[in-house]
């Protein structure tokens, strides 16, 4: 009645006992949630030892399965050893020879055929009459094209003078184009049964009566090409500025058809030079007259028999 109570030889009030049992209780409390979580990890304990039990087992299985496979194997082969054997069987009845690889005479043994087994097979029949005329056709046709097709120059083949068919050529006759003021026509003996029919664009830069019966040097391997009507079938080689163009000189004692040949060089002329591959395009560029007055690719001179090809008087030009 009055408000207090002993406990252990202690007073103390409502109050205080209040709070006390509050306290207790959230002890309590606290120590069953523990004891909850503990459960839950003693349960995931347990599912993780189930779980390894259970691939322990699986293992087992796996092995189990695949003895099962191998067996299985075994049997799908002998089948296709059997069918093999009957179909060699019927190829033999049918006249077919048979022809045994040295993997498959070792393992398998030879091979026995069975006359009462194997079942003849009909031939299928082949209309070789009316597949001939055909074939005999596209042989010609490729035959033809065959011939028709000019030789070709291996793609290795380096781009460089050599490949140029440059001679000495003889200025026979020259005359005016009939169609075109600036261009000449001219008839040049290269050393070929006949003479070559040129054109060249030199009315502006030398006099008709220099272009006769003069010694030059020729490029004969371009690809022949139409000049307003008329067709040109070579290229007076010339030193040549914007201002001034000269035909370039032979050597003394050169005869129409002398090769020109520059030391280190030395391969093989194109039969013709094939004008999409620009070559002579790519080489000219490297063409010089030095300033002793010699023709040059590359800083090396041109040569005929030994001897310099010279230009008469220009110095450090192009040729073309």
């Amino acid at each position: 009645s009055c408000g207090f109570f002993a406990v252990s030889g202690e007073f103390f009030s409502n109050s205080t006992t209040t709070n006390l049992l509050h306290l207790l209780r959230m002890s309590l409390s606290v120590c069953t949630t523990k004891a909850a979580q503990i459960d839950t990890v003693l349960e995931q304990l347990r599912q993780h030892v189930l779980n390894l039990k259970s691939k322990g087992t699986l293992v087992k299985d796996t092995s189990t399965y695949k003895k099962q496979l191998l067996v299985e194997n075994e049997r799908l082969q002998k089948q296709v050893e059997d069918l093999k054997r009957q179909l060699i069987d019927v190829e033999m009845m049918n006249g077919r020879k048979q022809v045994i690889s040295s993997s498959e005479s070792k393992s398998d043994g030879p091979i026995k055929s069975d006359p009462a087994k194997a079942q003849p097979v009909t031939p299928i029949p082949v209309n070789t009459k009316a597949a001939t005329p055909g074939a005999k056709d596209n042989k010609k046709k490729a035959a033809k094209k065959q011939q028709a097709r000019p030789a070709q120059q291996p793609a290795s083949l380096p781009v460089d003078v050599s490949r140029l068919d440059m001679r000495v050529g003889f200025i026979r006759s020259a005359k005016q184009h009939p169609d075109a003021d600036g261009l000449y026509l001219e008839e040049i003996d290269c050393g070929e049964a006949e003479p070559r029919q040129v054109i060249s664009g030199l009315v502006r830069h030398i006099p008709i009566d220099q272009m006769q019966q003069r010694p030059c040097v020729v490029l004969c391997n371009l690809k022949p090409a139409k000049m307003r009507g008329i067709m040109s079938h070579a290229m007076v080689m010339c030193a040549s500025t914007p201002e001034k163009v000269e035909i370039l000189d032979p050597p003394s004692g050169s005869k129409p058809g002398d090769k020109v040949t520059v030391e280190g060089f030395s391969g093989t002329p194109d039969q013709q030079l094939n004008p999409k591959k620009k070559v002579f395009e790519a080489i000219q560029p490297d063409f010089l007259v030095s300033p002793e007055g010699h023709a040059l690719y590359k800083g090396v001179q041109w040569k005929i028999n030994g001897q310099f090809v010279t230009a008469p008087s220009m110095r450090g030009c192009g040729i073309k």
